[in-house]
């Protein structure tokens, strides 16, 4: 996987880092990684695949890109999820 420069994050994505680890997971940014996803999140030992999407946006611009949506269609690990608020981003996480 190829590294972007400059890329750019949703702006709803440091509010749902910030409340992931207010609740102790460890959160790596992934962003930076072309057509991939935006967060890797380990909660209580398991592994999540998180896309950021701004909730403010038009629904056009919430789409993943075709890139993402190659990488989500082809992932055989970990599922993929798409999450809009730090309240989605808890609400995955926790969920037994």
């Amino acid at each position: 996987m190829a590294l972007r420069t400059a890329s750019r994050v949703d702006a709803n994505q440091p509010a749902v880092v910030q409340a992931l680890r207010a609740i102790g997971a460890s959160v790596l940014y992934t962003h930076q990684l072309k057509n991939c996803f935006d967060l890797l999140v380990g909660y209580r030992g398991r592994t999540f695949l998180i896309e950021v999407k701004d909730p403010e946006q038009p629904p056009s611009k919430r789409q993943l890109t075709a890139g993402e949506e190659e990488f989500r269609s082809t992932w055989r690990g970990s599922p993929y999820h798409i999450v809009h608020t730090p309240d989605e981003a808890i609400q995955l996480v926790t969920a037994p």
